[in-house]
């Protein structure tokens, strides 16, 4: 027959070795995991052990109404946090054995710098193998529009953040207007990467439906350690691949997350992302008002260079045509004087020829002076058209307003009008614009 003990035997064997062979407390590392709290004011959670994403032991933990209060305040003071689902912990623990419950173990002490340390070490962890896969400048080599006009932002809605960037939109002076949609996701908590990936996911979807030119991820201002979905590995991948370029506006001072640090362009909060969007709308501005300057200067100049070409083209043809005249005049004085020495001689020699050849000269010069006479004309005609006073002969006027043609400036009622004709210069008001 089997020495057989009862329940509470064995229980109260257990709780002797416990007792008599276990030291009073105990240093564990672990993760928060199914964190409640109590009417009373009690915290029950397990401390677990993972190898990646599988749990290889845990523990229920207890932490008893007086003592938590004093571990939460300073852990809160120190960290700038809450304890929490998910959050590392180095914790001093009470082995407790119960012969009703089992085993648990009571919670003396937390050390809010462990958290505060490892957080650090798996941050650093996160940025050597983005980097390692060449992730950190991915996004920041993306090319963007001088304006952006068409946006997608990933926020609360509820977000102080969130309101905040809005009013600085639409409240901007000089009237710019930014076309934006809202994709809503979780911006702390252990849920929060997997939403803001899923809606940076629904964002590239409508990037052609909508036009979308870039994405805003933004958030008021938070405690450090709730700002560790922003350090998580597949959310600074998603940034890093995304096909639109990523601005960040989260909202701290102290130190850039990791999801900065693969961003296109990382702003310390979500005003400082609207003002760095509504900037571009401001030197585009400029610019343009700058090219219509040079625009305008160089029409100018362009202007004068002609009319003084028309001018010089003008003189030469005025010379030529007058040079070509006592050149023909000479020619047929010449030949005039050639004709009547002829003459003369013909008429020694032959009298009964005299009066045809006579006739027969006549008709050649008087044939030779029409010809010449419509050449002379024609020329004349050609150089009246290219004299800029023949226009103004004509009865056309030249209108001006600040001495540039009124078909080269923007006119507006009210402005001052100077009309030119061939003899008069007449200053009038534009009372009325038709188009």
């Amino acid at each position: 027959m089997h020495n057989a003990r009862s329940i509470s035997e064995l229980n109260q064997l257990i709780q002797q070795v416990i007792d008599t062979e276990l030291d009073p407390v105990y240093w564990v590392v672990g993760e928060i995991s199914d964190f409640r709290l109590s009417p009373q004011g009690h915290a029950y959670f397990e401390i677990v052990e993972k190898s990646g994403n599988k749990i290889q032991a845990k523990l229920r933990a207890n932490l008893w109404a007086f003592t938590y209060r004093n571990i939460a305040a300073k852990f809160e003071s120190v960290t700038g946090s809450s304890l929490k689902n998910g959050m590392n912990i180095l914790a001093q623990v009470a082995i407790n054995f119960h012969p009703l419950y089992g085993l648990s173990i009571n919670v003396k002490d937390i050390d809010p710098s462990f958290s505060l340390g490892e957080r650090a070490r798996l941050r650093q962890e996160t940025i050597d193998r983005l980097t390692k896969e060449g992730m950190i400048s991915l996004n920041s080599q993306l090319e963007m529009p001088p304006v952006i006009q068409k946006i997608g932002i990933i926020s609360s809605a509820t977000a102080a953040g969130f309101g905040d960037f809005i009013n600085q939109l639409n409240s901007n002076p000089g009237g710019y207007h930014i076309y934006y949609k809202l994709f809503p996701s979780l911006m702390q908590g252990n849920e929060a990467s997997a939403n803001l990936i899923r809606a940076i996911e629904l964002a590239e979807e409508s990037k052609e439906s909508l036009g979308l030119e870039a994405i805003v991820i933004i958030r008021g201002g938070g405690a450090q350690l709730d700002l560790d979905c922003f350090d998580d590995y597949q959310l600074a991948l998603k940034i890093a691949q995304c096909s639109l370029p990523v601005f960040t506006g989260i909202g701290h001072e102290r130190d850039e997350t990791i999801a900065d640090l693969v961003a296109h362009t990382k702003l310390k909060t979500p005003t400082a992302v609207a003002e760095f969007l509504l900037s571009g709308f401001r030197e585009f501005d400029e610019m343009l008002s700058l090219q219509i300057r040079r625009l305008d200067r160089s029409t100018r100049l362009q202007l004068q260079e002609q009319f003084t070409v028309l001018q010089g083209l003008s003189h030469r043809i005025n010379s030529n045509c007058m040079n070509r005249l006592s050149r023909e005049t000479d020619r047929l004085n010449a030949n005039l004087n050639q004709i009547k020495s002829a003459s003369k001689s013909l008429l020694q020699l032959e009298n009964v020829k005299l009066s045809s050849l006579e006739k027969t000269i006549t008709q050649e010069i008087e044939h030779t002076l029409v010809q010449e006479s419509n050449r002379i004309e024609r020329l004349s005609k050609t150089l009246s058209q290219l004299d800029p006073k023949s226009i103004l002969e004509r009865g056309y006027t030249k209108t001006e307003v600040n001495s540039v043609p009124v078909q080269l400036v923007d006119i507006k009622e009210g402005d001052q009008m100077i009309t030119h004709t061939l003899t008069k210069t007449i200053s009038s008001i534009i009372t009325q614009i038709e188009e």
